[in-house]
């Protein structure tokens, strides 16, 4: 389901009715799925989450495949990147205090391996990403101290 396609105009749906939409199939989409660098993870999400709410591609498939942390590194390198912020920004996201975060907003909260982790605002203080208490995506209840940075989406 590609959301995007309803902000052309051709839809009677609301920027938030829209941003409910994308958010609802990216956790369709990703809610259970094992983390799994290069395929199933963060970055990867996020860029899908992308597509749905805006249509837009990240680019990311062109640095190449990764399984593991540094790998994830090398490959951002490759695109000319230092960390994912660094792509959020160079890619025009505005960023926003967490506080102001909407449904599909992008939040980044301390990660793994000395690696920051994305993750998607889905309302009422949740958020869909991975945790270390879970070996799956999951939809978990985030304090807002935990934002290190966010981006409207």
């Amino acid at each position: 389901m590609v959301v995007a396609a309803a902000n052309s105009g051709s839809s009677d749906m609301t920027e938030i009715e829209l941003r409910a939409a994308a958010t609802r199939a990216t956790v369709a989409h990703y809610q259970g799925r094992a983390f799994e660098w290069g395929r199933v993870d963060c970055a990867k999400m996020v860029a899908w989450h992308l597509r749905q709410l805006r249509g837009l591609s990240m680019g990311l498939s062109k640095a190449g495949s990764y399984s593991s942390a540094l790998g994830a590194r090398r490959a951002l390198g490759r695109l000319g990147y230092a960390s994912l912020p660094d792509v959020l920004d160079a890619k025009g996201f505005e960023r926003i205090a967490p506080a102001m975060a909407i449904t599909g907003d992008i939040f980044m909260v301390a990660g793994t391996d000395d690696w920051p982790a994305l993750v998607i605002a889905t309302g009422n203080n949740t958020v869909l990403g991975f945790h270390e208490d879970s070996e799956v995506a999951t939809v978990i209840r985030i304090p807002l101290a935990n934002i290190e940075s966010a981006w409207r989406a």
